[in-house]
């Protein structure tokens, strides 16, 4: 498939919807990012995997890195894409395709920008963080998004979120005895058990954390149960798996002593963890960025690779098209005036 960097952005953002990337099976849009931006003497194109990098290397005092992930959850009959007044419709188009659309249209149009840029766009963000392309590449060639700050292309309304929260996923078993259902009291019933867990659950009071002026809300929720042996088994195990939104102020370590003191008496198991990031609005392009949007910032709820970036020392936000509230549903979509806005707004930020 070829993509028109020539097209207007909202018009490259219905292409790009269009080509159906889930997690895992990006490698057509990645081969058609990778080939339109190829022929752009000013950038220097890498393929890693299915991450494709452009960079600038002009000399300049900094460097900006943009990002934004190929991927997207799994279709729900919503590809291809449809319009519908000032809204795009589809799997991807407010997370994050019109973002990906933004930042290649200032790949193309940044010819002598005022910071030297790298552009990433990589795979595998929506599922576990082992796979996100970003992450290997940080871990393997870190020199390869070394930057002085960090521009993740999430959806955020075309106002800046800053930072990022912390999540965790954590099984909590509860045992039982096994025994025949015809003489239930020779055993414990390990799914009735579990009411405890969901018990603490339901009571939980989660923390509310004001950092640079940005308010993060954290929060604790089973997000599925699993018990049972057969139909007429009393069952000797429940696990409930829950999922911890963590404020940046708290570490990977601090995160996990918390919800293992939340079910103290329980065998709690940490199966999957990404720290948070700090604001980080005090760094001299983070203010600048700040003051070229005229946005007020805010905190980012949901996590987002910014943290990946601060795991590297770079501060780092989240700026781009789309309502957040909106990833993932059968009815996603993005109001094409955000994606004209953010795409001017960073023009105006990049450009010297």
């Amino acid at each position: 498939m070829h993509l028109d960097l020539d097209a207007d952005v909202v018009a490259l953002a219905t292409a790009l919807i269009d080509v159906p990337s889930v997690s895992g099976d990006e490698k057509q849009l990645a081969d058609a990012v990778e080939t339109a931006l190829r022929p752009l003497a000013h950038l220097n194109v890498e393929r890693d995997g299915n991450v494709v990098l452009a960079r600038t290397d002009l000399s300049r005092a900094q460097r900006i890195v943009l990002a934004g992930h190929l991927d997207t959850v799994p279709i729900a009959d919503n590809v291809p894409s449809r319009r519908d007044g000032d809204l795009l419709y589809g799997c991807g188009s407010c997370d994050m395709k019109s973002g990906d659309a933004v930042m290649l249209k200032l790949a193309a149009r940044l010819t002598d920008p005022k910071h030297d840029l790298t552009f990433v766009f990589y795979d595998c963000e929506e599922i576990e963080a082992a796979r996100n392309g970003l992450g290997r590449v940080a871990r393997s060639r870190p020199e390869a998004v070394k930057a002085d700050f960090a521009i993740v292309c999430e959806p955020s309304g075309a106002i800046v979120e800053a930072g990022c929260q912390g999540t965790l996923r954590a099984t909590v078993t509860v045992t039982g005895v096994r025994a025949h259902t015809a003489r239930a009291w020779l055993g414990v019933n390990a799914i009735h058990q579990a009411e405890e867990v969901l018990r603490i659950l339901r009571e939980y009071e989660p923390r509310r954390v004001t950092i640079d002026g940005c308010e993060y809300r954290e929060g604790l929720n089973a997000v599925r149960v699993a018990g049972g042996v057969a139909g007429n088994v009393l069952p000797d195990e429940c696990v409930v798996t829950v999922n911890f939104r963590f404020a940046p102020d708290r570490n990977i370590d601090q995160a996990a002593d918390h919800v293992r003191s939340v079910f103290d008496g329980y065998a709690v198991e940490i199966v999957d963890v990404a720290g948070g990031a700090l604001p980080g609005l005090g760094a001299p392009a983070a203010a600048e960025f700040v003051r070229a949007t005229g946005s007020k910032p805010v905190a980012k709820y949901g996590w987002t690779d910014v943290a990946r970036f601060a795991e590297l020392g770079i501060p780092g936000v989240n700026f781009g098209p789309g309502d957040p509230n909106l990833a993932h549903k059968r009815d996603e979509h993005v109001d094409v005036r955000q994606i004209v806005e953010c795409e001017r707004a960073l023009l105006a930020f990049l450009s010297r």
